[in-house]
């Protein structure tokens, strides 16, 4: 009978102890003494996202784990019936974004030419310029690999890996139809596929 009493009086406070749990953003606006006062204001759909458990990792029904492995440890396949199982590759491409994911080429380094699309200082504001021209050529020319560096002391936006200077000579005509006056060619080292 005491066995009883003390698991009942166990499960009592677990429950009492679940309602009273506080969620994070009421953990951080708790007062201390001492301490300064921390007053979060967010939308519900952030309060909801931010407070909720990550829901468990349960196989799917095709065999499938979350992280895109079969049971046997094999990638699934591309394509699925099922609208709420979705692979990255399966999705169809939006025509109207693209992806500025750095991709890096496999092959040799060579000289050759790219085509300078943006040369600025070292500011932050030249950073935010080399990058949004960057992602303006990508948009315009979505097979020319595109490169966004700093090169002490300034940010600049290249485009390309040609081996002529003919070749690049024609993309640096098409650049400044575009209105990049500023475009030039410079003579650098290039990656070249592995053929």
């Amino acid at each position: 009978m005491r066995r009883l009493a003390l698991i009942l009086t166990l499960c009592a406070g677990c429950c009492l102890a679940a309602v009273a749990q506080t969620t994070f953003t009421d953990q951080l606006q708790q007062s201390k003494a001492g301490e300064g006062k921390v007053t979060v204001t967010q939308d519900k759909s952030i309060e909801q996202l931010v407070n909720t458990p990550p829901a468990p990792a349960t196989p799917r029904a095709n065999g499938q784990s979350p992280t895109g492995k079969g049971t046997n440890g094999q990638t699934a396949a591309t394509s699925s019936k099922d609208p709420s199982v979705s692979d990255y590759d399966a999705l169809t491409p939006d025509t109207t974004s693209f992806d500025l994911r750095k991709k890096v080429m496999k092959g040799q380094k060579a000289n050759g030419f790219r085509v300078q699309v943006f040369a600025g200082g070292n500011s932050r504001n030249d950073r935010i310029k080399a990058e949004r021209t960057g992602e303006e050529i990508k948009a315009l020319f979505p097979t020319e690999p595109v490169y966004v560096h700093f090169y002490s002391p300034r940010w600049i936006c290249r485009m390309g890996n040609y081996r002529t200077y003919e070749e690049a000579h024609e993309i640096l005509l098409q650049v400044k139809r575009l209105g990049y006056q500023s475009a030039v060619i410079v003579k650098g080292k290039i990656t070249v596929a592995y053929q």
